[in-house]
């Protein structure tokens, strides 16, 4: 069974980074497309970014430019690098994956497995 545990946030000021770490285990991630999702208090859940299997990748618009999502299938694992962070981005974090489409969707309904978030918050 495919499990998903996220890690690396924290609190950071704005203009700051973090690298945002997806590990998989149970199976290998190799022919999934994973996909970022945040979700702030009060608000819903928002598609960040995804990456296909083949590589292929989407952002939101709000974070091209300053977010870049990468793959090391050899490790398992899935990153998303946030730069230039804005408080606008403060957020649980989650990873999520499915393998029936080898596109970078952001929708989150056709993800069937998930983390558990990783909290960032981007203040001063």
């Amino acid at each position: 069974q495919l499990q998903l545990v996220e890690s690396g946030g924290g609190l950071v000021q704005p203009g700051g980074s973090l690298r945002l770490s997806c590990a998989a285990s149970g199976v290998t991630l190799d022919s999934y497309t994973i996909g970022w999702f945040r979700q702030a208090p009060g608000k819903e859940r928002q598609g960040v970014s995804a990456i296909s299997a083949s590589g292929r990748t989407d952002y939101m618009d709000s974070v091209k430019g300053r977010f870049t999502i990468s793959r090391d299938n050899a490790k398992n694992m899935v990153y998303l690098q946030l730069n230039s962070l804005k408080p606008e981005d403060t957020a649980v974090y989650y990873c999520a994956a499915e393998n029936s489409a080898n596109v970078p969707t952001m929708a989150d309904y056709y993800y069937n497995n998930w983390g558990q978030g990783t909290r960032v918050t981007v203040s001063s």
